[in-house]
């Protein structure tokens, strides 16, 4: 049974599972990678669904009724396991990924390395569009793996609780503009999403992530809030925590929002 697919899915055991009744594959990939080929059955989704995509934290989770539009269209049941993949090494399946945490939806995996991994393992692609078996879905928003703006500043200097910006270092620093205010929420540690991927296996999250982590200081033993400018790269760094076991929470505002507002401190 595709329930059996553990959370970091391997593009070898997913083979084995393409015809299950309960699976359904979800491509966050670009259109034109879609459009090229794609995993048999595969139904695509544009990361604008998965924001709400208002100014100025476009970023920021998506009404009720947006996402029960979308998982209607998914026909997502409580049955399903969910597996999603992107072109990218994560970032918006990640954000897939938490955004079913947030409706309650637990039965998921992430398609380690994404297309690129299920290309060189030889996995097979198609062209054919399927159109999923829709269905009346009404969701309600579960706020424990949402921390928000207020949240974070309660907990400013919790020897407990650790921010982990995964953007470029030059926003990290403030060097690059991208809000009225540039730098970094005080004490974030920094661990650019990328740094997660290994290169050399397509993508694929990197073998030593735990103790590479531990070393930046980004522990198990403490509450992990992530974020990026838009929650989408930190979508790749939420899910790489919640495979190990970490007590892990994303902050979907990001720095548009922490940037942009004028009641957050900011280091540089």
């Amino acid at each position: 049974m595709a329930s059996k697919l553990p959370l970091i899915t391997e593009p070898e055991l997913l083979m084995q599972h393409l015809d299950d009744d309960n699976l359904l594959i979800v491509d966050l990939c670009s259109e034109a990678s879609f459009a090229r080929g794609h995993l048999p059955g595969a139904v695509h989704v544009s990361p604008r669904e998965l924001v709400s995509g208002l100014p100025p934290a476009p970023g920021q989770l998506p009404g009720e009724q947006q996402l029960s539009r979308l998982f209607s269209r998914l026909g997502l049941r409580p049955d399903l396991h969910v597996v999603a993949y992107d072109d990218e090494g994560g970032g918006w399946a990640g954000r897939f990924l938490w955004t079913l945490e947030v409706v309650g939806h637990q039965h998921y995996s992430y398609l380690n390395g994404g297309i690129w991994a299920w290309r060189s393992a030889g996995g097979p692609l198609t062209t054919e569009v399927r159109q999923p078996a829709a269905d009346s879905v009404s969701v309600s928003i579960n706020p424990d793996p949402v921390m928000g703006k207020e949240d974070i500043l309660k907990r400013l200097g919790d020897s407990s609780f650790a921010v982990w910006d995964a953007r470029g270092p030059d926003e990290y620093q403030g060097q690059k503009i991208t809000a009225q205010k540039n730098g970094h929420i005080p004490g974030a540690i920094h661990c650019e999403w990328t740094e997660l991927m290994d290169r050399d296996a397509d993508l694929r999250i990197r073998q030593d992530a735990a103790d590479y982590l531990q070393k930046k200081g980004l522990t198990i033993d403490k509450t992990i809030v992530t974020h990026c400018q838009s929650h989408h790269r930190s979508g790749f760094t939420w899910l790489v925590g919640k495979a190990l076991g970490y007590d892990i929470k994303a902050y979907p505002g990001s720095w548009s929002e922490w940037g942009n507002a004028p009641d957050t401190p900011v280091e540089r």
